[in-house]
């Protein structure tokens, strides 16, 4: 943020360093608060403040719940360097001179830092504000804010072990029953990093008289507390789903992947807002509440060792397989004449009914066509424009 007056040109904050996205436990923070004027003006003193908090605030009834954590406090009164100063402190700064004061700081060790984050009800921000004091004048203020990630490692040895878990669901049509829905679900890991694959391994049986549909998805789940209550935010951020499971039949996953999309890293060290994440497997089933297993997830920084080995593996079978279809590469042949190519209006499969689940309630079932059927266009025909009077009609050519 840049301030300006009549008297001020230019009054900013610059870091040494502005290309850096982030910073993390021990890094320094530096920089330098850049001031230019337009006539001379007397400076008594200028303030440099790092500040690092965490808020929470949301209405609750007629009132509003509020809480706030600090992490970060750090003030320093500024000098210039070289530069001339009055018995009381205070400088003067001419037009036509940019005047830099310099700053550093180191942020606090790792485990006393949270993540910046940005929610529905609170956030984590992290700024530097500078203050320039002048006789007869209010206070002068600029910030400039920056991004902290706390660095979480998914490599330890409980979220590299397998997680798993399975539910049923007892379906009942007018207090008749109507026979279960069942998952059996695992992962081979919990932690994960932003683009890796999570592979699914999953079992369902159906043996009521509907058509069910079983899905997956990221979900994260945003725990905000203040004034002793707690507020629960669920979001999802991607789904996948399988193929409709008809009554007395079952389906299975096997290695079904869902791609971690670009979040930001798990918050657990956090007393007032947490952000943790889940994979939700769970079957919709049409009149009645879904069948739903979540197995936990924590998402870190950086790339955990499982993603690097799986990449390079499956870097090299596609290097191996290209080699391969270079060896057998041909020129394609020429495509056939329009004339030449015939339409099948008739469907290969008869139609299907396909459940569409929009996650708010029950869904209805919906008969489809397949994409790839389509009409045959209308056969060339002739219109015959009678003219009154006339001895024969005439024909008129359609295109």
């Amino acid at each position: 943020m840049v301030a300006m007056t009549k008297k001020v040109k230019t009054f900013e904050v610059i870091f040494s360093d502005p290309s850096k996205v982030f910073y993390c436990s021990g890094d320094k923070v530096a920089g330098r608060i850049v001031v230019e004027v337009n006539e001379n003006t007397r400076v008594s003193s200028m303030k440099v403040v790092g500040v690092g908090s965490a808020k929470v605030e949301y209405p609750k009834g007629k009132r509003r719940c509020r809480e706030e954590m600090e992490y970060l406090k750090y003030d320093e009164i500024l000098r210039l360097d070289d530069h001339p100063t009055d018995t009381d402190g205070s400088v003067i700064l001419r037009p036509g001179n940019k005047y830099e004061y310099t700053f550093g700081f180191e942020l606090p060790q790792q485990g006393q830092l949270v993540s910046s984050y940005k929610g529905k009800f609170g956030f984590v921000q992290y700024f530097v504000k500078a203050s320039m004091e002048r006789p007869a004048h209010p206070v002068m203020e600029c910030k400039k804010f920056f991004e902290v990630e706390e660095p979480l490692d998914v490599n330890t040895p409980d979220l590299m072990s397998p997680s798993s878990g399975m539910k049923e669901k007892k379906v009942t049509c007018m207090f008749i029953p109507d026979g279960q829905v069942s998952l059996n679900a695992k992962i081979d890991r919990k932690g994960f990093c932003e683009g890796e694959e999570i592979l699914i391994d999953a079992r369902f049986e159906n043996t009521c008289s509907r058509i069910v549909v079983p899905k997956a998805a990221i979900v994260a789940k945003h725990t905000y507390q203040a004034n002793g209550r707690t507020k629960l935010f669920r979001q999802k951020l991607s789904s996948v789903r399988g193929n409709h499971i008809i009554s007395g039949m079952g389906d299975a996953w096997q290695g079904k992947t869902i791609r971690v999309p670009k979040i930001k890293p798990s918050i657990l060290g956090c007393n007032i807002l947490r952000v943790e994440y889940a994979l939700m497997i769970y079957v919709h089933i049409p009149g009645s509440d879904k069948l739903i297993l979540e197995l936990p997830l924590v998402i870190g920084s950086g790339t955990s060792s499982g993603f690097s080995s799986r990449t390079s593996s499956m870097s090299s079978q596609d290097g191996s397989q290209a080699s391969n279809s270079w060896v057998s590469l041909q020129m394609p042949s020429a495509p056939p004449s329009y004339c030449d190519i015939t339409r099948d209006c008739r469907l290969e499969s008869p139609l299907t009914p396909l459940l569409d689940d929009y996650d708010g309630g029950d869904s209805p079932i919906f008969m489809n066509a397949p994409p790839q059927f389509q009409f045959p266009p209308p056969p060339a025909y002739t219109e015959v424009d009678e003219e009154p009077n006339a001895n024969s009609a005439r024909m008129l050519p359609v295109c």
